[in-house]
């Protein structure tokens, strides 16, 4: 579908297309439904998905330049790879497994903190008209939207119990909450209810500045969008990772219901990567207005980040990512009387061994 239209009010951009029956899962009920031909539908996304594109399209159509992207075959497979999960669970370990349903569950309910991400009157800081854009929307139902979609808004679920409930009709008995609990500690996340520390999110975001003479706020904005944009995109290793151990029916219980869920949120997912790389393009071929007044071209700004981004996604944030999953292995057969054996299996089944990893 797409239109010419340009200009979406939030109430639109926040809209879901007509369904016949809700979406179910785990007991409650979460975003999105299905049609009368029991098609799926995501939630919010009547106007936003074609918006999206009109965007898109008129960018590249006035500037006569692509949108920004880059390819999920930059990131590697996912860690344990499949072959490797499913060995564990054959083996009776499902601690693993369940652990990290666990932990994407809860990092996609930080998703709520993007809505604050956004700068009032964004025009003041581009010298070109930012008017039929992404970037004039972000405020206007884009961040809102898609906090909504990885958090839940009012009685509807959204990603975050979405992956929980994925966990727990696949493997039946969920973890109590002390279990959780320690779990996320593990693994270096905030455990009881809590979120991550805005003053350490800041320090970081400021130490990556590229530009001091950008306003801040801008600045972090960009840098934010750009962090949950490579995220966004590398997660889809993650997510058909999942839903082929999700799918064994030989391995997880649900009846593959719990794979269907995954596929409903990577659907979900779409939107998100798009308007995330649009709403970059657009800032990167404008012309950025210091605070000094000074004018700057958003290729000197959005790229510097962009690379920083990367580098840190491919290096520091994969590393950690690895250990965090060896030391959740480890954990899982610590005092297993096959431990060894089960290790020296586990590890001939894959090609990633994480750097400083124990034995």
């Amino acid at each position: 579908m797409t239109t010419s239209q340009l200009d979406y009010t939030e109430t639109e951009l926040l809209t879901t297309d007509d369904i016949v029956a809700p979406l179910i899962a785990g007991g409650r009920r979460c975003h999105g439904g299905f049609d009368a031909d029991g098609e799926y539908h995501s939630p919010r996304t009547r106007f936003r998905t074609p918006a999206i594109a009109a965007w898109a399209d008129s960018h590249c159509r006035e500037f006569d330049t692509e949108i920004m992207d880059v390819p999920l075959s930059t990131w590697p497979s996912s860690y344990p790879n499949v072959a490797q999960a499913k060995f564990l669970l054959r083996s009776g370990v499902s601690g693993p497994i369940i652990s990290t349903l666990t932990r994407i569950g809860t990092v996609e309910g930080f998703g709520a903190m993007i809505r604050h991400l956004g700068v009032d009157d964004p025009q003041r800081f581009f010298v070109e008209s930012i008017a039929g854009t992404a970037i004039s929307h972000l405020n206007k139902g884009l961040l809102e939207a898609h906090a909504r979609d990885e958090a839940g808004w009012e009685e509807e679920a959204g990603h975050r119990d979405m992956w929980f409930a994925a966990r727990d009709v696949a493997f039946e008995t969920p973890p109590t909450e002390d279990e959780t609990a320690r779990m996320l500690e593990r693994m270096g996340l905030p455990v009881g209810g809590g979120t991550p520390d805005p003053e350490a999110i800041r320090k970081r975001l400021l130490d990556a500045r590229v530009l001091s003479d950008i306003d801040l706020g801008l600045e972090m904005l960009v840098q934010r969008m750009i962090s949950i944009l490579l995220i966004e995109i590398s997660a889809f290793h993650m997510f058909a990772w999942a839903e082929e151990i999700l799918a064994d029916r030989d391995l997880v219980a649900g009846d593959g219901e719990a794979a269907r869920l995954v596929s409903y949120i990577r659907a979900d997912e779409a939107p998100h990567v798009e308007y995330l790389k649009t709403t970059l393009t657009e800032m990167r071929d404008r012309t950025f207005i210091g605070e000094s007044g000074r004018r700057y071209p958003g290729t000197e700004i959005v790229e510097p980040l962009w690379d920083q981004a990367l580098a840190a996604s491919l290096g520091p944030g994969r590393e950690q990512n690895l250990r965090t999953a060896r030391s959740e292995v480890e954990f899982a057969l610590a005092g297993h009387r096959d431990r060894d054996d089960l290790l020296a299996e586990f590890h001939s089944l894959g090609s990633i061994e994480p750097i400083g990893a124990g034995s």
